[in-house]
């Protein structure tokens, strides 16, 4: 051991990181009202993983600030997991969601209760591997839930959406911070190797979109891909399609603007056709603009006058 209170103090301020880190990531959550590219099974593995977490430093009687920074992670992942299922683009309903909290705390208080209570004797008798296994599992499940961002990030060429960056900074600080902390205080490689797996995944994260800024935003390319564009331009064909408006193909205009006359000849185009629910198309120096409404009665009453 290098230094024990350095490696105490790395260790508090890492797992107070570990503790608030999903605070900016909820409230963007909630300022958008939209959870595109943040995965809900994300979460809900970082949900499963304080379970474990839990029961391992309750058993182990670790200080009181490892003790509750499990329960608080559960607390805000199970917010953002809420917050993912009930916004877009899962838009699950309110009783599905209620029912799955309802599930998860009976499960949670059931196994905490139940494995505390029968691992903690054996953990003071010297029988240490049986909280073991919890740890590893809650380490399993931690770095897991960083595996479905990556798939979210092949979607869009490496870009990072519906992940907020200070979140992903001050877990990545967390990460980082106990690596040290354990270097310098019991060199526990099950830690180390933990850490080095998340710290890992998350810089993965920021350097796919630095890759994807660098090739897309400051190239000035115009193929980057925008949800949002997409959602725009379906919602206005569905409202045309919902109105009944017909589209109505006419050849490219000249540099002369279309008059009167020009009219006559498109009247011909359409034949008989009704588009008293359609919308003309007058066409000026090549540039199709939108007229009104007109019925073909009031077409031939202004061709006879």
């Amino acid at each position: 051991m290098i230094s024990e209170r350095a490696a105490t103090a790395l260790a508090t301020v890492g797992t107070v990181c570990w503790c608030i880190q999903l605070i900016p990531q909820i409230w963007y959550n909630w300022r958008r009202k939209d959870c595109t590219g943040l995965p809900p099974i994300m979460m809900l593995l970082w949900v499963v993983s304080g379970i474990p977490f839990a029961i391992y430093f309750c058993v182990s009687e670790g200080n009181i600030t490892l003790q509750v920074q499990p329960h608080l992670f559960m607390f805000f992942c199970l917010i953002s997991f809420v917050q993912s299922c009930y916004y877009p683009p899962v838009r699950m309903t309110r009783w599905k969601i209620i029912a799955v909290l309802v599930a998860f705390g009976a499960v949670d208080i059931g196994m905490e209760i139940g494995f505390i209570l029968w691992l903690r004797p054996l953990y003071r008798k010297g029988i240490h591997w049986p909280a073991l296994i919890f740890g590893i599992l809650a380490s399993i499940f931690l770095a897991c839930g960083l595996i479905p961002p990556y798939i979210e990030l092949a979607k869009r060429n490496g870009r990072v959406v519906g992940i907020n960056f200070i979140f992903l900074l001050i877990d990545s600080m967390g990460a980082w911070l106990s690596i040290v902390s354990v270097i310098l205080g019991n060199m526990d490689i099950m830690g180390i190797v933990l850490y080095c797996i998340v710290a890992a995944l998350e810089l993965g994260i920021f350097i796919s979109h630095f890759v994807w800024w660098c090739r897309f935003r400051r190239s000035g390319s115009c193929d980057v891909p925008d949800e949002k564009v997409y959602e725009s331009n379906d919602h206005d064909k569905n409202a045309i399609e919902n109105n009944g408006a017909a589209s109505i193909s006419r050849p490219r205009a000249s540099d002369a603007t279309y008059d009167d006359d020009d009219d006559d000849d498109y009247h011909s185009v359409i034949g008989e056709q009704n588009i008293g629910a359609s919308r003309m198309l007058r066409a000026v120096h090549g540039v199709s603009l939108q007229r009104d409404v007109l019925t073909y009665g009031e077409i031939e009453s202004n061709e006879q006058t």
